[in-house]
């Protein structure tokens, strides 16, 4: 049986850790490197470390944070955040990340998935994907939740494990910070097209809500941010939880 993952979400702006609402209504949290060591030490499986407005200001990731944080954890560190080439790729790894999550620059150049899948392998290559409603249809938006694309999100998550995208994250604006629960609807339907790993993002507000994601077949992590970074729920204590609940967790 595949042991599940719990994975904290570092969405870093201006040097600073925030977080938001439906990718909204942004607000400071702490310092990038200490919260990365408190993670890694509370059990943490992994870590995700987004700047999350590289894209939307095209400048390249901030690779001094990252290094700083790389430093102070020994689990796995995906890094995410205006990755349009494969010398970003390369940026970012020898910066000390273990994976490189691809978004908005695959839109663009949806090759680069083919080519960082051959250079790196796709276990280093995770397709992101921000994703709401817009008249019933799964829509694939970028720069921080601001732009619909018109592309159909499950096609192009199709196209993105096809590329060779090792693993995919699952962002869902509509639940993004609202924590009433992961949109496993949207997780369901995803789940029955691939075969590659699904990390879950939007919606954590209690660990419960993890358990009923953890039903999902095909769903492998669960990532949140707020319930985590302002200790609504420990790492720990609530993989202790989800073991008593029967989930196969490393504690």
């Amino acid at each position: 049986m595949i042991t599940k993952r719990i994975i904290p979400c570092l969405d870093v702006r201006n040097g600073r850790v925030v977080k938001g609402t439906n990718f909204k209504g942004v607000s400071d949290v702490e310092d990038p490197v200490k919260l990365a060591k408190l993670y890694n030490q509370a059990g943490a499986d992994e870590l995700v470390f987004y700047d999350i407005t590289a894209s939307v200001e095209d400048r390249p990731l901030f690779t001094g944070i990252l290094k700083e944080v790389a430093k102070e954890i020994f689990i796995p560190l995906t890094v995410g955040g205006s990755i349009n080439t494969l010398g970003d790729f390369d940026r970012v790894l020898k910066a000390g990340a273990d994976k490189v999550s691809v978004n908005s620059g695959a839109i663009k150049n949806p090759d680069l998935i083919n080519e960082a899948a051959e250079k790196y392998g796709n276990q280093c290559v995770v397709l992101s994907v921000d994703v709401a409603r817009v008249n019933g249809e799964y829509r694939v938006f970028t720069k921080g939740g601001r732009e619909d694309t018109g592309i159909n999100a499950l096609d192009w998550i199709v196209e993105g494990e096809k590329r060779g995208a090792g693993e995919l994250v699952l962002n869902s604006i509509d639940t993004d910070g609202v924590k009433k629960g992961f949109d496993l609807e949207m997780l369901r339907d995803v789940a029955k097209l691939i075969s590659i790993p699904i990390i879950a993002s939007g919606g954590a507000g209690k660990m419960e809500d993890f358990v009923e994601l953890f039903k999902i077949q095909g769903v492998d992590a669960g990532l949140a941010a707020s319930i985590f970074h302002y200790k609504e729920i420990g790492v720990n204590e609530l993989k202790i939880y989800l073991k008593e609940q029967g989930i196969n967790m490393r504690v």
